[in-house]
């Protein structure tokens, strides 16, 4: 399988790597010294579950991709509007691009440059990051995707990137609603980001602050039910199933948000706590603890630069 790989970061680059390792054509999109490096020595993993350096072509000019048969899109959200429409020669001959940002509407924004049967969702759970120029730094052992076609969409694309992952021994779900898994996510991460990074606290100090508990309880229950507004079936049980599970996480685990903030790297905000107040008003809603977290981080959004 021909695939290209745009944004060699923490997710596109370790799994772009373990699918290079499984025998596909992966052609890596990376900027600066991260491109110099990979073309230099190659993109190098390190990871528990199997260190790896693989050479494989890179760009850092997206126009100037061959058509593939699957674009993993992994840059940054801020960085999707002005990238897609730059993908139309990449999906050419039937590709597909799936999409791998935190929040619900990168494929939306996807499929109006081109084209609904060109976009498949995808949902990256790993930590990893750019340890240093052309290296990958995989933290513990879970290294999952989730792939899927949306209504109507190409389902059989889907099938087979999930098929070219598990031969290139990487776990991956194929799901039959993406949507509802997107929603999964995000109604959970836009809450857990903006209250542990509002707070600068991790998820240990807000759990076991009344005040605090009560403040990620009422955003997801915001984040819930605009996404049932908006026809995702979403369970009835989704906020106290997911309270049950911020109970049985590590006290000391962050928001990559928080720390972003604290690095003083550019955050995602807008598209979280923003994107649930914005599209709640969209619906005819009210996200008050959403529309807050927005305000209260929307200085540091630009990053230290901003």
């Amino acid at each position: 399988m021909k695939i290209a790989v745009i944004g060699a970061g923490g997710v596109g680059g370790y799994f772009g790597a373990r699918l290079a390792q499984g025998g596909h054509e992966v052609t890596f999109v990376a900027r600066g010294r991260h491109l110099a490096a990979i073309r230099e020595r190659g993109l190098a993993i390190e990871s528990a579950l199997g260190a790896a350096t693989v050479r494989c072509a890179a760009t850092d000019d997206v126009a100037a991709l061959p058509p593939v048969d699957v674009a993993m899109l992994c840059v940054k959200l801020w960085d999707v509007q002005a990238t897609a429409p730059r993908l139309a020669g990449v999906v050419a001959n039937g590709g597909v691009v799936i999409t791998f940002q935190n929040g619900v509407e990168s494929p939306e924004w996807v499929a109006a440059a081109l084209g609904a049967p060109h976009v498949l969702g995808g949902i990256a759970h790993i930590g990893a990051t750019i340890r240093e120029p052309g290296v990958i730094a995989h933290t513990g052992t879970m290294a999952r995707l989730r792939v899927g076609a949306f209504p109507g969409g190409p389902v059989d694309r889907a099938a087979a990137f999930a098929d070219a992952c598990r031969a290139a021994g990487i776990e991956v779900e194929h799901v039959p609603d993406l949507r509802l898994a997107l929603w999964d996510k995000f109604v959970f991460l836009a809450s857990f980001s903006g209250i542990t990074s509002a707070a600068r606290a991790p998820i240990g100090v807000v759990r076991s602050d009344p005040d605090l508990r009560a403040a990620l309880e009422a955003a997801m229950r915001e984040a819930w039910a605009v996404g049932r507004a908006r026809g995702v079936a979403l369970p009835d049980d989704y906020v106290a199933k997911q309270l049950a599970f911020v109970d049985g996480l590590p006290a000391a685990m962050r928001s990559s948000m928080l720390n972003d903030l604290e690095a003083g790297f550019r955050l995602e905000v807008p598209w979280l706590s923003g994107g649930v107040a914005r599209m709640a008003r969209e619906s005819g809603l009210a996200a008050p603890v959403h529309a807050t977290l927005h305000a209260v981080l929307k200085p540091f959004a630009g990053g230290r630069a901003g």
